[in-house]
């Protein structure tokens, strides 16, 4: 099986809600689609159960346009973030439910709601009602009827948000491999670039209802192709700095000259930088190549993320361990060249090449 978006589209009155989307997908592929909320990834996995109609462009499934065809009459399976459980059934019930509509006899029915509730650890429930449960094991009921269906296409909107972190982790490598057993296409949709990480396969990233770039996930991680697509893959937020380059001279936005190690080789202009937590490091000697005063400190146990106040700028640094900077206090940020990306004011990505001597500086150094 295969499905294909062509030039998706959708507009709700005046707003343009999915915007000239194309995509397609493989059977027994992993594939995310990442972005904040409010990005279009729910409205898309609509479009492609047929819950909702495409203003613009097709829908093909094995080549065929689907754009029309009733939910009802597609092999697709959904699991949104919120569960979704018929209140006056039992687990089991709610598991088996799609598999009795289907026709499907009864040894079948329990041995494959067996195996899903076994997977979700939902065996000591299964002769409870859903009132009965803790949303995190709605939520796994939820996730167990979509298993069972076997459906050639499954989506899940965000279907661990519920889950203890044990069980999300275990889930996460679970999942796709389950899914993907059957040969089913698997679309994921998330807002954490390290659960896109953690789950692999293809990413596309969405930004205002846009898709900004797409393929294999490490590659889009190290390699985005523009501004937005590096936003949307960087949590913390990715740290940005606008720069004019003349005559070779690359200044801040207040006339500040960078230092050289910062400064690309590139054609007079403006320009944007951007690079993520983990290249800048923060400093208390002053040492650094900025110099500003702690905003707040996020301590999330095994690193901490300073906000650093330079001016121009917020910059947020990761430091590993458990840190109490105190706001106010004065820190200097050092930047590592070599994880930093250069975009020009469009958006779009200044190949390597253009950029090659601050990299080449930096490493050789």
């Amino acid at each position: 099986m295969s499905v294909v978006l062509e030039r998706v589209g959708l507009r709700v009155g005046e707003e343009t809600v999915i915007d000239d989307v194309t995509l397609a997908f493989e059977r027994g592929t992993m594939n995310v689609l990442l972005g904040p909320t409010l990005s279009g990834k729910t409205t898309l996995m609509r479009l492609m159960a047929g819950l909702d109609k495409p203003t613009t462009g097709r829908i093909l499934v094995d080549g065929n346009d689907v754009v029309g065809v009733p939910v009802r009459k597609r092999s697709v399976a959904m699991v949104y973030q919120q569960f979704v459980n018929y209140p006056s059934l039992s687990v089991y019930e709610n598991i088996a439910s799609p598999l009795r509509v289907a026709g499907v006899d009864r040894a079948e029915i329990e041995s494959r709601v067996a195996e899903a509730s076994r997977v979700l650890r939902l065996d000591p429930f299964l002769r409870r009602l859903p009132a009965e449960l803790s949303g995190g094991q709605q939520q796994r009921t939820a996730i167990a009827r979509a298993l069972v269906k076997r459906a050639a296409l499954v989506l899940l909107d965000e279907p661990l948000a519920n889950l203890d972190y044990k069980l999300r982790e275990e889930l996460r490598e679970e999942l796709p491999r389950l899914f993907a057993a059957s040969g089913a296409i698997l679309v994921y949709a998330t807002t954490e670039p390290s659960e896109a990480l953690l789950l692999g396969g293809r990413t596309a990233t969405l930004w205002q209802g846009r898709m900004t770039q797409e393929g294999p996930t490490p590659s889009l991680y190290r390699d985005p192709g523009n501004i937005d697509a590096a936003r949307v893959f960087s949590d913390p937020p990715l740290n940005e700095l606008s720069v004019s380059v003349r005559d070779g001279r690359a200044t801040r936005v207040d006339g500040a000259a960078l230092p050289a190690h910062l400064s690309p080789d590139l054609p007079d202009g403006a320009y944007r930088l951007g690079f993520r937590v983990e290249n800048a490091n923060i400093r208390e000697d002053g040492s650094g190549d900025f110099v500003g005063k702690v905003s707040v400190t996020e301590i999330s146990g095994s690193e901490s993320f300073v906000h650093v106040d330079l001016g121009f700028a917020t910059w947020v640094c990761l430091v590993l361990g458990v840190h109490d900077w105190k706001p106010g206090a004065m820190a200097s940020v050092s930047v590592d060249p070599r994880g930093v990306f250069v975009f020009r004011q469009d958006g779009e990505r200044v190949p390597a090449t253009l950029a090659a001597r601050y990299v080449t500086d930096t490493v050789g150094a």
